[in-house]
């Protein structure tokens, strides 16, 4: 994937993207990171593909100014964890740890977010693998393995074989937006679609799902805009 600039005040700058499928140019804004996407058919050269940026460069800056800016973890900020806000505090310690309402780090601030980060994955699989095992459980399904990932496209799958794979930054929302994704994704155990009977799968295992859905389309991308880099 390539990229373009438009130039201005600021610049923006858009990822390119070629398809073979696409039969006409879109621009595409996510609502989960903020980044803008233009999709190329194959055959047409980049400068067509600049002035359509430019012919809707109105357009784009103004969804983009509208979009929530990046967050960077630091020492003396807050995490999101578990629904709620996080301290991050310096203290004498080797490794992350909770404390006294507040996770305790070792005084380095280039290492902050990789540690921030590290201690979330960890968090995330305990309590992914737990809601995953109560679901399957009560569906009557086994899975095969869980595997964390930071997806933008998605907040959880299960492929074919039964293998269930989550985005880490759940452990960010309330607890009942994680444990409603698990479900749903353990569902598809039973249904490896969106039929109305895999609703009812979801339903039967999860019944407050639509609150917890809402929640998502709502607040997800503040989830995504967080960075630990």
């Amino acid at each position: 994937m390539g990229r373009l600039i438009l130039e201005g005040n600021p610049p923006v700058e858009v990822q390119l993207r070629r398809s073979a499928q696409a039969r006409r140019l879109s621009l595409r804004i996510s609502r989960l990171d903020g980044r803008a996407t233009l999709t190329l058919p194959h055959r047409v050269p980049e400068r067509e593909g600049m002035a359509f940026l430019r012919d809707r460069e109105e357009w784009l800056r103004a969804h983009m100014d509208a979009i929530e800016p990046e967050v960077h973890v630091r020492i003396g900020g807050t995490v999101l964890f578990r629904g709620a806000e996080l301290a991050l505090v310096a203290g004498d310690v080797k490794r992350a740890r909770l404390a006294q309402g507040a996770l305790m780090l070792p005084d380095d601030p280039e290492k902050t977010g990789k540690r921030v980060a590290a201690f979330l994955k960890l968090q995330a699989r305990d309590a992914l693998a737990d809601a995953s095992d109560r679901y399957s459980q009560a569906l009557g399904k086994p899975y095969g393995r869980i595997s964390l990932r930071d997806t933008r496209s998605r907040w959880g799958s299960c492929s074919s074989a039964g293998d269930l794979m989550y985005s880490w930054r759940l452990i960010m929302a309330p607890p009942e937006v994680l444990d409603y994704v698990a479900a749903h994704e353990v569902a598809h155990l039973q249904h490896m679609d969106h039929s109305p009977r895999f609703w009812d799968a979801v339903e039967r295992l999860y019944p407050t799902h639509k609150t917890c859905r809402t929640w998502l389309r709502t607040h997800g991308g503040a989830l995504h805009r967080v960075r630990f880099d």
